[in-house]
């Protein structure tokens, strides 16, 4: 970055709210959020938080992605990475690992984040109770998907709460448990419901129901594998088979989201999604 460029994203810089809106969407992740939500989210009416974006997306620091009728913001790291970098490069007389936290959080700051993007890909899964399989991939894609992927789950006669051993299991592995429910597949349905680009079954079989209509953009797919609730054993041998489940959704949703997204289309996507779930992968024992 040169002098002039860091100068110019300073002097943007240098306002309370554009300030709070950095923070607020380093916060978000790759995956940004609409304007209509960082007006709420700062209390700024939105005629004056336009001008704000504005004046960031000026010196390079944030940049906005159309999705449908809204504009999702987001921060170019590589942006404020040089920022850094240029703040810092010349501290502590040439040995800039003296400098303590700044240089700590650099390598935090991914490069990749800053390509060119499209909007998060809205995943949703399926079960019957949506108290394990469904609440694990949600878990998992929402973690591994880093920002690219928004992950729900619902199921058609949901349980009141996750299984507590699926819950035990994730917050074990380091997934955030906080937002994770049981919950109707009616709520995904409707003009009001979040879009649907993806919706994956991991039922044996939904017992007689079909699933509703998620939209016609949604993509859909089966991965199934066996219910958690009809596991039988003893607690070392329950404890194996959740394990294995684990496992066998991780290798699922690892190539999901290692797919060449840009360059299939709708029915290359959704053979994909459906060799996925396959025997390939190999089938968790009941």
């Amino acid at each position: 970055m040169e002098t002039r460029e860091a100068a110019e994203a300073l002097a943007a810089l240098a306002q309370e709210t554009r300030l709070d809106m950095i923070r607020l969407l380093v916060g978000a992740g790759a995956s940004g959020l609409p304007a209509g939500e960082i007006a709420a989210r700062l209390g700024v009416p939105p005629s004056t938080l336009s001008f704000h974006l504005n004046a960031l997306e000026r010196v390079g620091l944030l940049r906005g992605t159309r999705q449908g009728r809204s504009i999702l913001y987001a921060v170019r790291m590589v942006g404020l990475r040089s920022l850094l970098v240029f703040l810092t490069e010349s501290c502590c007389g040439g040995r800039p690992e003296l400098c303590g936290d700044i240089w700590h959080l650099l390598p935090e700051v991914d490069d990749a984040a800053d390509a060119p993007i499209t909007p998060g890909f809205n995943v949703l899964f399926v079960c019957t109770a949506n108290s394990a399989r469904s609440i694990m991939a949600e878990a998992l894609l929402n973690k591994l998907g880093r920002g690219r992927f928004n992950a729900w789950s619902a199921g058609s006669r949901p349980a009141r709460a996750p299984r507590p051993e699926v819950m035990a299991k994730l917050a074990a592995l380091g997934h955030d448990t906080g937002a994770l429910s049981s919950k109707s597949w009616d709520q995904f349905t409707g003009p009001s419901a979040p879009r649907m680009d993806f919706v994956i079954a991991l039922c044996d079989t939904l017992e007689g129901q079909s699933c509703p209509d998620f939209g016609a953009k949604a993509i859909t797919g089966a991965w199934p594998l066996p219910d958690p609730a009809k596991f039988s054993g003893s607690p070392a041998e329950r404890q194996t088979l959740l394990n294995e489940l684990y496992a066998s959704l991780r290798r699922r949703i690892e190539i999901f989201v290692s797919l060449p997204f840009a360059t299939l289309d709708r029915m290359a996507l959704k053979a994909r999604l459906d060799e996925i779930g396959g025997p390939m992968l190999g089938r968790v024992r009941a």
